[in-house]
């Protein structure tokens, strides 16, 4: 599979467009003036306990208040504060957590109040963004996740991405883990890392322990909320997240984003430093390689497949609603089940698409053309695993139920992506209504007494839309030979079908076009 990735930059955002095999599959944006990002670490304070909700908010210096619920504390919550205040005093042991003796881990069940304050300073990450009128919802564990690795402070264990199966190199890899790991930091080796060398793993930890040694440098004397440390940029998080050996080319206009991608992949495989490419054509980058056509055909509320098959999918509070429907899809020598389930599996493939498109989270119920072979269900059901094994969000697909219906929960950390893909209409300008026809035409008239009898026109040509065209018309006695009469002039009325029905156009004798 071919894998592109095309970058966007403007002055207040950065689009980034996931290709695969030329066809869009991931589209991510990013406001360059964001608060929160998941990942970021921020010095928190206690602002209120809700014990009724078992939960805290705390204010992190920005606008919205974050969510902090007691589950979400972490086992290892009373080290971590420990561990916070002897940083704030400037503790230089804390860069590496040497000898640095753990706390009783926090009680799976326990009640916030009890193990935090009002006014507390506490070290928090933030686990998702803002979404609708909800603040960010954070956590108490801090990790740093890097290409190969993912560092956990305050822990000693290694595991392995579930995802390697050979027992042989999983081996391998907590061997070479075990060799380089530093004191009272867990490592989370992810699927990338198979078949790496340990100069590669090295590496990569070696990025992820600077960050910590950036979050223990700004700590030192921190009095306030604030941020200690930013999350990568949306780009290196993408580049992070799907890097794979079947990149081809990652293609951007904006000569900074370039430099940031081209030493990123410098220092994880200086072979592919290549495949980074600087775009400098005038056509805009996302026209030149199809992206914003794909974007104005994958968006919106109805969302057509190649087949005849279409989607209506709605966006609500508390879940996402995807229907489907067969439209016109027929083909000769096929009954009911074998359309649907033709019909079924063409939607299944898009859906998959679409959740990751729009980076749809929480709870999404789909519902499918009936059919009534149980084999034909289970078939459904494994194309949509199959599909949504490409999708690296954590999510959970239930079979086919009795209603024909799917439920899907995903991993929901982000607003879901909505790109208005729909213009104003010119006539009604959003309304919904236009001019009625009598309207206009009296209009019309009313244009016609002061073109003859102020501007002193002597003839008169009149483009209009057919059908106002034949209401003036048509008729022995009709309204233009009316007006004719009542001014003794000539009046002529064309009509012209590029015309919107409240648009008209006056000419004088010289074909010359009156402004009105």
């Amino acid at each position: 599979m071919e894998k592109e990735l095309i970058i966007k930059s403007t002055d207040s955002e950065v689009e980034i467009a996931l290709l695969e095999d030329k066809r869009l599959v991931e589209y991510h944006t990013e406001k360059k003036n964001h608060q929160y990002a998941v990942g970021d670490v921020f010095l928190g304070r206690v602002h209120k306990i809700m014990p009724g909700l078992n939960a805290a908010f705390v204010n992190l210096g920005g606008d919205k208040d974050a969510f902090l619920h007691y589950l979400d504390l972490g086992p290892q919550f009373a080290t971590q504060t420990k561990f916070m205040h002897r940083a704030m005093s400037g503790d230089p042991a804390m860069r590496t957590l040497a000898n640095f003796k753990f706390e009783n881990p926090t009680q799976k069940i326990g009640k916030i109040s009890e193990t935090v304050k009002s006014g507390q300073f506490v070290l928090v990450q933030v686990d998702k963004e803002p979404i609708s009128t909800k603040g960010p919802k954070v956590g108490g564990e801090i990790s740093f996740a890097g290409h190969y690795l993912v560092l956990v402070p305050f822990s000693n264990r290694i595991s392995i991405s579930q995802k390697i199966k050979s027992v042989a190199e999983r081996n391998r890899l907590r061997r070479l883990i075990q060799s380089i790991r530093p004191e009272n930091f867990g490592i989370i080796v992810r699927t990338n890392a198979e078949g790496k060398s340990v100069a590669e793993l090295d590496a990569d930890l070696r990025s992820l322990q600077n960050r910590w040694i950036q979050l223990v440098q700004n700590l030192k004397n921190a009095t306030f909320a604030q941020k200690l440390v930013s999350e990568e940029n949306k780009t290196s998080v993408i580049l992070r997240d799907v890097l794979t050996d079947d990149f081809s080319s990652i293609y951007t206009d904006s000569p900074e984003l370039y430099e940031t991608a081209r030493n990123y992949i410098q220092a994880l495989a200086p072979e592919k430093t290549d495949i980074v490419k600087l775009y400098k054509m005038s056509t805009p980058i996302f026209d030149q390689f199809g992206v914003q056509k794909q974007i104005r055909s994958s968006f919106g509320r109805i969302v057509t497949i190649r087949s005849g098959v279409y989607l209506v999918i709605e966006h609500t509070e508390a879940m996402n609603v995807i229907d489907v429907n067969s439209g016109n899809h027929t083909k000769a020598g096929e009954n009911q089940e074998e359309t649907a389930m033709r019909v079924n599996t063409d939607a299944a493939i898009e859906i998959a698409r679409q959740l990751r498109l729009r980076d749809m989270g929480g709870i999404v119920i789909i519902d499918f053309i009936d059919m009534q072979k149980n084999e034909n269900r289970k078939q459904l059901f494994q194309t949509m695993v199959d599909e949504m094994a490409k999708d690296k969000a954590q999510h959970t697909i239930l079979p086919v139920n009795k209603f024909g219906l799917i439920q899907i929960t995903r991993q929901r950390v982000r607003p879901v992506i909505d790109v208005d893909v729909q213009e104003r209409c010119p006539m009604c300008d959003g309304k919904g209504t236009i001019k009625s026809s009598l309207a206009i035409v009296d209009e019309i008239e009313s244009n016609i007494k002061y073109l003859f009898n102020v501007q002193n026109e002597k003839k008169l040509t009149i483009l209009t839309h057919p059908y106002i065209h034949a209401y003036l018309t048509k008729g022995l006695m009709s309204r233009r030979t009316k007006l004719c009469r009542k001014y003794h002039k000539i009046i002529k009325i064309n009509p012209d079908s590029n015309l919107s029905l409240a648009d008209y156009k006056f000419f004088n004798k010289n074909g010359e076009e009156i402004e009105m």
